[in-house]
């Protein structure tokens, strides 16, 4: 057992975290302790900043990292959703239809993946990247402050659009790879495609 946590380095712990975080935060939602819960969100989305960063400097990126990282930031999402659900109600309501539709090509996404990989992409594009941070801006300011409706329609069409690329680099890839920076990069050479080495073709 020992050799086994042995394999996951600090970047993976961090991932960890917010996959273990999830059944709390559902507690706090299931008490409706707004607060508390907006603040251990907080303390996961920050967590996600902190793991790619050390991944990064202290180079110990790896294809598992990279999959328990899109875990643990899918996870996130949907747990802070049902936090706006819960908490923002009136507004979730009165957007509903287009959340639906904004879900929909992220359902189709998810739905090619599993298919033709077996499991989820962990692509980490620029675009998702940008996606996610408003994605976490948006979510943390409407259960701190209340929903702010530029954002969040901006956070929608990004949201669309980096799935939309998604689908595309899915299509692209025959085989599982992951770090793939935009649809713009393709792999070096076949070797390298969990290595996250790609040529810039923009």
């Amino acid at each position: 057992m020992q050799n086994v946590f042995k394999e996951f380095n600090i970047a993976d712990w961090f991932s960890f975290y917010r996959i273990l975080a999830v059944p709390f935060l559902i507690l706090l939602l299931a008490l409706g302790i707004r607060e508390w819960f907006a603040i251990f969100l907080l303390i996961s989305y920050s967590t996600d900043a902190i793991d790619g960063f050390l991944a990064r400097k202290l180079k110990i990126t790896s294809a598992r990292g990279s999959q328990l990282d899109s875990i643990g930031d899918q996870l996130t999402l949907l747990v802070g959703l049902a936090g706006l659900l819960v908490f923002e109600t009136e507004f979730i309501r009165a957007n509903l239809l287009i959340i639906i539709l904004a879900f929909i090509p992220y359902l189709v996404q998810l739905a090619m993946a599993f298919k033709k990989y077996g499991k989820a992409t962990a692509f980490h594009t620029y675009l998702a990247k940008v996606s996610a941070i408003l994605q976490a801006t948006f979510i943390l300011w409407a259960l701190f402050f209340g929903p702010v409706y530029w954002l969040f329609y901006f956070m929608i069409a990004v949201g669309v659009l980096e799935t939309l690329e998604e689908i595309s680099l899915i299509i692209i890839h025959d085989e599982w790879v992951s770090d793939v920076k935009s649809i713009f990069c393709l792999p070096k050479k076949s070797a390298d495609r969990d290595s996250g080495d790609y040529t810039n073709l923009a």
